[in-house]
């Protein structure tokens, strides 16, 4: 008799287990959608989070190559719903999940500040369709140009300062501290230089897309102050090189002045062109 019991109530439990696994997968929903562009195209490698208001539990998941995401295995109820991907502005929106009803929850992202994607350069919906691969290369650009801008603007700090103390490395008040300071400054904007330009220079180049606007102007400046960041630092070396030998300064180096305020001139030019389009 107590075996029958036994072997009757583990057949109770068994059963009640079955039940229980059973009722979840009938309760369980899942969530799925597409993560795209304003022109329509997929946002691969897009970060989505559906967070249980409830609870608090948060569900990862992250778009593939066609944009497409899913989050299974939630129970019902309401969720917040977050997307973020590089170049996009974060988006966040509630959805209430049903019972076993698999829901879909497609997520068009707006275009971060100072990114742009491939529609906004002439690319038309049909070609930047099913095509993440040059949109990434997009956003890396753009990615790299705005870094290029923003140390672009702290180079002008050095290089003014560069410029102001340029009287005390020159001319009558010219003094062996004031040449020193007025080398190390430039050493420092020199290097602030190469390094802004690097991100210019080794952004992923997008085929078919030429530069307009405030760009254009700001590529001719650099034709200008280019060549004069390279002339700049070899002048004054030469100037400075003569007054160590008690020399007037004389010869090809008397342009060093001259091309250091065509340089900066030139430099804050450029700056000037991208930065004010903001405003």
């Amino acid at each position: 008799m107590d075996m029958r019991r036994s072997r009757f109530l583990f057949a109770v439990l068994a059963l009640a287990i079955a039940l229980n696994v059973a009722l979840d997968a009938q309760t369980a929903a899942s969530l799925a959608g597409a993560v795209t562009s304003p022109a329509g195209s997929p946002v691969a490698g897009a970060t989505v989070s559906v967070t249980n208001t409830a609870t608090g539990h948060s569900y990862p998941a992250q778009s593939d190559a066609a944009g497409l995401y899913s989050v299974q295995g939630l129970t019902p109820g309401a969720y917040t719903v977050s997307v973020a991907a590089h170049g996009y502005a974060a988006k966040t929106v509630s959805v209430t999940v049903k019972s076993a009803e698999p829901q879909r929850l497609d997520l068009p992202l707006a275009i971060g500040a100072s990114e742009p994607e491939l529609g906004d350069l002439g690319f038309s919906p049909e070609q930047t369709q099913g095509n993440p691969e040059e949109q990434a290369r997009l956003n890396k650009r753009s990615h790299m140009l705005k870094i290029h801008q923003e140390l672009g603007l702290i180079t002008l700090a050095p290089m003014l300062a560069s410029l102001f103390s340029s009287t005390g490395a020159g001319g009558r008040h010219s003094t062996a501290s004031g040449r020193a300071l007025h080398a190390t400054l430039g050493s420092v904007t020199a290097g602030m230089y190469i390094t802004t330009a690097s991100f210019a220079i080794f952004a992923p180049k997008v085929p078919g897309t030429k530069p307009r606007g405030p760009i254009r102007f700001h590529r001719a400046m650099a034709w200008i102050h280019g060549p004069g960041m390279i002339l700049t630092p070899l002048l004054g070396g030469l100037a400075d090189e003569q007054r160590s030998q008690g020399q007037k300064v004389h010869g090809i180096a008397q342009a060093h002045g001259a091309v250091a305020i065509v340089t900066a001139a030139a430099y804050g030019l450029a700056m000037l062109s991208v930065t004010l389009k903001k405003f």
